[in-house]
């Protein structure tokens, strides 16, 4: 198989969790405390990513000062982003409960749905570059965000369908986020596979500042709503389970 097309099968992999998470809430009735939970622990999951695997490894390809710079413009970017989408309806997107409804709030709809795109986009990109590196894709970066898009796509569609969306448009928006993942893969693989090393090491640095601001925005102020004082030890525990993987 094609590399191009390794990474495009490997996006959609971590994207098609998020549609495995918008199904079991459509389905089964789980507790905004469990989801919340689950949130927490996929944070934590992230946030090992995000430290050992992606700026560890863009610091040591592309030197300190362009890791920094990177890292830094990709916050400013979803930070920029998001706020512009909170506008929307979109700043509860993640959440079990509170998103408003199209009658609530016009445009809320398109705003959430592209919200969760923001959010999954980073994730994929840097899905493609690592197969650049290695020729082989990241697991521990694979497993951080199948298992960080799982509570998103449930908590999120939880939250859809209480303020009345129809499964059509839940899954019809998961299911175009889970293959535009699988393109952003390809096309992050695709559009720097002649890029220098250290122009890698600053877009994977600008991919995990994204993640990271998303996680202080969005993951953990929803899972707080719930999880209260236990949102620190399960997000440190899905830090830690992460950090096994990783030396596993």
């Amino acid at each position: 198989m094609p590399t191009w097309a390794e990474a495009g099968l490997w996006g959609l992999l971590g994207g098609a969790a998020l549609v495995i998470g918008a199904l079991i809430a459509w389905l089964v009735a789980v507790s905004d405390t469990v989801i919340a939970g689950v949130m927490a622990f996929g944070s934590g999951v992230l946030i090992s990513a995000v430290a050992f695997d992606l700026m560890e490894e863009a610091a040591r390809t592309g030197g300190l000062g362009p890791t920094a710079a990177g890292f830094l413009g990709g916050a400013v970017a979803y930070l920029a982003a998001n706020a512009l989408l909170a506008r929307r309806g979109a700043q509860h997107r993640k959440r079990s409960g509170g998103q408003p409804s199209e009658e609530e709030q016009e445009g809320s709809g398109s705003a959430i749905a592209v919200g969760a795109l923001l959010d999954g986009v980073p994730e994929s990109v840097v899905l493609g570059i690592g197969l650049l590196a290695g020729g082989a894709v990241s697991v521990p970066v694979l497993a951080a965000v199948f298992i960080s898009n799982v509570p998103e796509g449930l908590s999120s569609a939880a939250g859809m369908k209480r303020s009345g969306r129809s499964a059509r448009y839940v899954f019809g928006v998961w299911t175009t986020i889970a293959v535009l993942s699988g393109l952003s893969a390809l096309l992050g693989y695709v559009a720097l596979g002649n890029a220098p090393p250290e122009a890698i090491a600053v877009i994977t640095a600008v991919a995990a500042g994204a993640i990271l601001t998303m996680i202080a925005d969005t993951m953990i102020p929803e899972a707080f709503q719930k999880t209260h004082t236990w949102t620190g030890l399960i997000t440190s525990v899905g830090f830690l389970v992460a950090f096994a993987i990783e030396l596993a």
